[in-house]
């Protein structure tokens, strides 16, 4: 298999975070959350990664200096994640291999998940795999559509969704692994008709069903993946769990 390239979509303010720092430079556990993504990807063995990057971008590139391998793309209007990753086309172009895609605020993202996905996309060789996680509240996240045989059918956004719809535990975590050309023919087809007038990654995968081709997913992250990122709550269950993680570490 072809060197696999991750995209962490790393834009974003996070107004709710009460903070008008980049929202992957505030700080989980003393670290700017980005750091426990990109650790997650070293230790699965990727160095190939391109950085989307939109709100105080210097910063974000100021933080991670210690990192020259990384790349950097500009979003320079926040028009959705599908828009986010249209911005990597042209860096893109002439690769022929996986690529995964991550965001900069799930510091929780596991290597060995990393690993199990991309193990999964080599030898089933779908046009795009998507990782998902059960969760008892899955209040904020869009909702994995499955078909009468369990095949995946389609992920509806929360706004977008119905009440039976919101009912669903499965959730996509916004952790995808793509057959890259089969990527970029995607975004080329994505509309921005929807509640939110954004360009949603999401709408990816429905488009390449449509084409005929084979989209997977699998419900392979775990419990604590489902915690990101978007609220101080938020980011006080994610330091907890941090913290109990590390005590498991540590004891003997």
């Amino acid at each position: 298999m072809t060197h696999p390239v991750a995209i962490v979509l790393a834009a974003g303010q996070g107004t709710r975070m009460k903070s008008d720092l980049p929202k992957v430079l505030v700080p989980v556990l003393g670290r700017p959350m980005i750091r426990y993504v990109i650790d997650a990807l070293h230790r699965a063995a990727i160095e190939d990664i391109i950085l989307v990057v939109g709100y105080r971008a210097d910063e974000v590139r100021a933080e991670l200096a210690d990192e020259p391998t990384l790349r950097y793309v500009e979003q320079r209007e926040q028009l959705g994640t599908g828009h986010a990753v249209m911005m990597c086309r042209d860096t893109l172009a002439d690769h022929d291999g996986p690529v995964i895609i991550l965001t900069g605020d799930s510091p929780l993202t596991q290597p060995a998940s990393i690993r199990l996905l991309l193990t999964h996309f080599a030898t089933s060789t779908p046009a795009c795999l998507i990782g998902t996680a059960r969760t008892d509240d899955p209040t904020g996240l869009g909702r994995i559509l499955r078909d009468a045989s369990g095949e995946f059918k389609g992920i509806v956004e929360e706004k977008d969704a119905t009440k039976d719809q919101r009912r669903i535990t499965e959730v996509n975590m916004s952790t995808y692994v793509f057959a890259c050309q089969d990527l970029l023919s995607s975004l080329g087809q994505l509309t921005c008709k929807n509640v939110q007038t954004e360009y949603y990654l999401t709408d990816c995968p429905g488009l390449l069903l449509k084409q005929g081709k084979r989209v997977q997913a699998i419900p392979i992250l775990q419990p604590c993946e489902a915690l990101s990122i978007n609220t101080l709550d938020q980011l006080k269950m994610v330091e907890q769990e941090i913290s109990r993680s590390l005590q498991r570490t540590v004891l003997p």
